[in-house]
């Protein structure tokens, strides 16, 4: 193996890769392709009675690399990123995937190959899922604040750790249904880590964008006023009558960023969804 090369690997494929190389061998993994793009392969295998979560960055090219910086996006090089946050997140105490396995070599960032394997989060549905219903049949009112305060605290810790998400949307919020929730017990974690960003401290800028795509992702579930309210005092942690005086623009910014998204998502898919 190449001196160069980054590597992590747990059971059970630390028993079954023993004396190969892990980099062959996850590109000898079968079981259901979820995405496959060049350069870039996510599937689900299962290994030693259980399931698990395995992507395959190749390199996406220098082309698409410049395609990127022009557009004022940084590009996502390999399996780092994903690493990285979900380390990040284990140490600020919130709740999100096991890694079992990490790899990567290569100096040459378009040609770079890498891997992650994770753990199957199963049962579990996502908030989207979960809530999606909730205009017509309106949830346990207990059960409906312990969530919007579970989800609050992670993306506080989240933001206060120097880490923003990027598609902070409550799809990527995973709800463990073993056992089942309640509101006193229940258990939600974040996934879907591949485009987040770590620094020393999260800029307002890409704090403000997390919250916004949050707020835009959950507004079809039938939230109150009430619940809007109780998310802002719970995240920001202070009294409320304090985090409205204090952060109206940011709150009217939200709104406006919100509908943004709202009516991009419109234009985008709401012709596909009359067909």
């Amino acid at each position: 193996m190449s001196a160069s090369a980054t590597l992590f690997v747990d059971e059970p494929f630390r028993s079954l890769w023993a004396g190969r190389d892990p980099f062959d061998m996850v590109e000898a993994l079968q079981g259901e392709v979820f995405r496959e793009l060049e350069g870039r392969r996510t599937l689900r295998v299962e290994a030693g009675g259980r399931g698990y979560f395995v992507k395959i960055h190749r390199g996406v090219g220098w082309r698409e690399i410049f395609k990127n910086l022009l557009s004022a996006r940084l590009p996502v090089l390999g399996a780092r990123n994903e690493w990285r946050a979900i380390r990040q997140l284990d140490e600020l105490g919130v709740a999100t995937m096991k890694a079992v396995a990490y790899g990567e070599r290569g100096c040459n960032p378009a040609r770079q190959h890498s891997f992650i394997v994770t753990e199957e989060l199963a049962p579990t549905v996502s908030l989207e899922d979960f809530c999606r219903d909730w205009p017509r049949c309106p949830p346990d009112s207990a059960l409906k604040r312990a969530l919007i305060d579970r989800v609050a605290d992670m993306v506080r810790r989240m933001h206060e750790g120097g880490m923003n998400h990027r598609d902070l949307y409550i799809c990527h919020f995973l709800l463990h249904l073993d056992p089942a929730p309640t509101p006193a017990a229940l258990r939600l974690s974040l996934i879907d880590l591949h485009r987040s960003q770590i620094r020393a401290r999260t800029p307002r800028r890409w704090r403000d964008k997390d919250l916004a795509a949050l707020y835009f992702s959950a507004l079809g579930i039938g939230l109150t006023r009430r619940d809007k309210l109780r998310f802002v005092r719970r995240y920001f942690g202070r009294p409320l009558r304090e985090v409205l005086r204090d952060e109206a623009v940011l709150l009217a910014r939200l709104e406006a960023q919100a509908g943004r998204l709202h009516a991009r998502y419109l234009r985008k898919y709401a012709p596909e969804a009359a067909l």
